[in-house]
């Protein structure tokens, strides 16, 4: 059986599997779904229609599934869907997908999410990354695997930011960031390859050697991007690495302001998407 405080409020609707713990003051609203071995520290809100995987923990004062914080948002059903192994420390708000938006925020897995950071509408996080205190995520955004985001990051709607990437503290990023880079700034620009990132995830040294001649010849080389691209998918053509690279400063250039996922904001995917439930 679970294990709940008497203080705990879970309404009637909660499916809670049988070794979740649920600390004091705690609250699980309506059509919320707890996995195996998931810890709700104490006084943990999970708001509404939100789905929790297993061995996850929920520390104190943080508060999940919440309404969305967009003025378009008008009541309709949407969701919030997290994975297996997360840590969620103290005060992480993490708020469900909008209607317009396609229904769905979404953690993955073996995330870590600090202090007072913020997921908002419609968000989706890979797997392992590392999201630092008081980040904050707009609507939309983004986070692809391995990523690490350092404390105070700004990001704005519909940014992407890419594998394996790392953001400086206090960073503005206003644009995609791109895969394997680490970027800092106001606003954030690409300043080097993230190659411990690299090389702690399995890349080959000579991998990392042709990511950095990448580097430098798109972002610190003078003349055409689209020209740099071409040479680097010539020179790089089996390395997959440089490839994602290529594909993503190229999908970014043919976004809204740099960031590729808003050139489709108004398209029917973002009108007509239904709420997933898994």
């Amino acid at each position: 059986m679970p294990v709940i405080h008497e203080t705990a409020v879970i309404d009637a609707t909660a499916e809670i599997a049988d070794d979740v713990t649920i600390g004091a003051y705690s609250v699980v609203g309506p059509s919320v779904r707890i996995g195996a071995g998931t810890v709700l520290d104490d006084h943990v809100t999970v708001v509404a229609r939100t789905m929790i995987g297993r061995d996850n923990r929920l520390y104190t004062g943080c508060v999940v599934g919440g309404d969305p914080q967009d003025r378009k948002y008008n009541g309709e059903a949407t969701d919030c869907r997290i994975g297996d192994g997360n840590q969620i420390r103290e005060h992480v708000t993490i708020h469900r997908g909008t209607g317009n938006g396609g229904g769905l925020t979404e953690v993955g897995s073996n995330n870590l999410l600090m202090v007072g950071s913020h997921v908002a509408h419609d968000c989706h996080i890979g797997d392992g990354t590392i999201i630092a205190n008081q980040v904050m995520l707009a609507g939309h955004v983004r986070v692809d695997d391995g990523a690490s985001i350092g404390g105070g990051v700004g990001v704005h709607h519909f940014a992407t930011i890419g594998r394996l990437s790392f953001v400086g503290g206090l960073a503005r990023v206003s644009r995609d960031v791109p895969p394997f880079m680490i970027v800092e700034g106001h606003p954030a620009e690409a300043r080097a390859v993230n190659v411990i990132g690299m090389l702690r995830n399995g890349f080959e040294q000579s991998h990392v050697d042709a990511m950095k001649e990448a580097f430098r010849t798109l972002f610190k080389q003078a003349g055409a991007m689209a020209d740099h691209i071409v040479a680097m998918r010539a020179r790089f053509a089996a390395i997959d690495a440089v490839i994602a690279l290529c594909d993503a400063v190229e999908a970014s250039a043919s976004g809204t302001h740099g960031r590729a996922r808003e050139a489709g904001r108004h398209d029917d995917k973002w009108s007509t998407a239904k709420p997933a439930r898994a």
